[in-house]
């Protein structure tokens, strides 16, 4: 009995003893001064691709999960009365351009009325001035008594009627220069109308070509929103990409630690799922408002104290060399150094696969 008894105690001791040392092992080291640390995870800029104008989704070309490159066509909206539209716009068009030719040669014809116009003066001034010569003659005729008084006053009617024929042929010039603006005016509504047109086409253009939703960046498809035949108001979301150009993790440190960290100071990720590496990173983002701990700190006394939000942005070059395997909403450990004169320890030198 006293045997068995021994037994156990020395079993129970060394039970004891591995789950001490198991324990020693799952603990994060201390960290030298001059670093800070605290659990984070995985986030990662999330776009919506969505439809622009409302109608009917044709067609989605990727699935949960895949790949996409920027530029890559994800989906397409149907486009029929969109390319209606454009036939109308551009027959409208066509016609306005007409209407342009025809107002121009209407400047043309109004033109050429001015120059015949302007002939026309020419010839009636020439007659006054021979108008003008005549009744000069008969004054010094009719004087002397060598000519008659009736024609003296003919003469004089011819005077009177050769100025007036002069008015009429400078009135009708002045009726052609009205013409003439008002067929450029006509021109440039006609133009303007043409510009209006064309415009309307680009717009249509813009709509139609939006209408074939591309991905803006290199990324992966989180979820797939709406399946083909659905019909989606303007802004209707039809995917959920994770831009994996801008991944970081997200952590939490208190005031002491948080007053010190400078924007871009260096950085370090380990992820729970792959602890033998270390990601570099650098602090892209330190809030300027505390705030309580969130709730996932386990101790009350903890979640009393003041934190900083802080983001820990994996390097961009790392990012795109390792972009199929990076997975958002991993857990992990972000550490920051606080003093840019402090070596890093070498457990957390950059580990990174091959």
């Amino acid at each position: 009995m006293n045997t068995r008894k021994a037994a156990w105690l020395i079993g129970g001791i060394l039970l004891a003893a591995v789950g001490y040392w198991a324990w020693g092992r799952m603990q994060t080291p201390e960290l030298p001064e001059g670093f800070a640390s605290s659990n984070g995870r995985i986030e990662a800029v999330e776009i919506d691709i969505a439809a622009k104008i409302p109608g009917r989704l044709e067609s989605v070309a990727v699935r949960e999960g895949d790949f996409v490159e920027a530029g890559q066509v994800l989906a397409q909206m149907d486009t029929a009365v969109l390319q209606a539209t454009l036939r109308e716009a551009e027959a409208e068009l066509t016609r306005l351009k007409a209407a342009v030719e025809t107002s121009e040669s209407m400047v043309a014809q109004r033109q050429s009325e001015k120059v015949a116009a302007e002939s026309v003066v020419q010839q009636r001034e020439a007659e006054l001035d021979l108008a003008n010569k005549k009744f000069a003659r008969a004054e010094g005729l009719v004087a002397k008594g060598a000519t008659s008084q009736e024609d003296f006053d003919t003469t004089r009617a011819s005077l009177f009627s050769a100025k007036a024929a002069v008015s009429t042929a400078e009135a009708n010039v002045a009726g052609a220069d009205a013409a003439i603006t008002t067929a450029e005016s006509q021109v440039i509504q006609a133009k303007a109308a043409v510009g209006a047109a064309q415009a309307k086409i680009e717009s249509i253009q813009a709509d139609i070509n939006d209408s074939t939703l591309k991905s803006p960046r290199d990324g992966r498809v989180q979820y797939r929103i709406s399946e083909p035949g659905e019909v989606l108001n303007a802004g209707g979301k039809v995917l959920n990409l994770v831009d994996l150009g801008d991944v970081y993790m997200t952590f939490f440190l208190p005031t002491a630690s948080a007053g010190r960290v400078r924007m871009g100071a260096e950085a370090r990720v380990v992820l729970d799922a792959a602890p033998e590496y270390v990601i570099p990173a650098h602090i892209s983002f330190v809030a300027d408002v505390a705030q309580f701990t969130p709730k996932t700190v386990e101790t009350a006394e903890e979640r009393q104290k003041l934190t900083f939000r802080l983001k820990a942005r994996i390097e961009p070059e790392v990012l795109k060399k390792y972009i199929r395997s990076v997975k958002t909403g991993l857990p992990g450990i972000a550490y920051v150094r606080l003093d840019e004169t402090a070596a890093w320890p070498q457990r957390l030198e950059v580990r990174l696969p091959p």
